[in-house]
């Protein structure tokens, strides 16, 4: 396992798992749609198989939907109190 570490404020360490390497690549495909982010890591998932990639995501750099979504959305504890 890899230590884990902190990304720095603003960014997010994506890990995306997935049975085969198309769809895994589909997905990172669409969040860099909405945000700027390094190239993908490609890893076996399990011994079984499949796929894990991970990518880092700059959120202060985001693209529209993401952007209209993260300006409305507050902070993580107002989350609850929301319906």
């Amino acid at each position: 396992m890899q230590p884990t570490t902190t990304p720095s404020d603003g960014h997010a360490e994506v890990r995306i798992v997935a049975a085969s390497p198309e769809v895994a690549r589909r997905v990172a495909e669409v969040l860099r749609h909405c945000f700027a982010a390094t190239e993908q890591r490609s890893y076996p998932a399990s011994a079984d198989g499949g796929t894990r990639l991970q990518l880092t995501v700059d959120t202060s750099r985001a693209a529209e939907p993401a952007r209209s979504w993260l300006e409305t959305s507050g902070p993580a504890e107002e989350a609850g109190r929301r319906t």
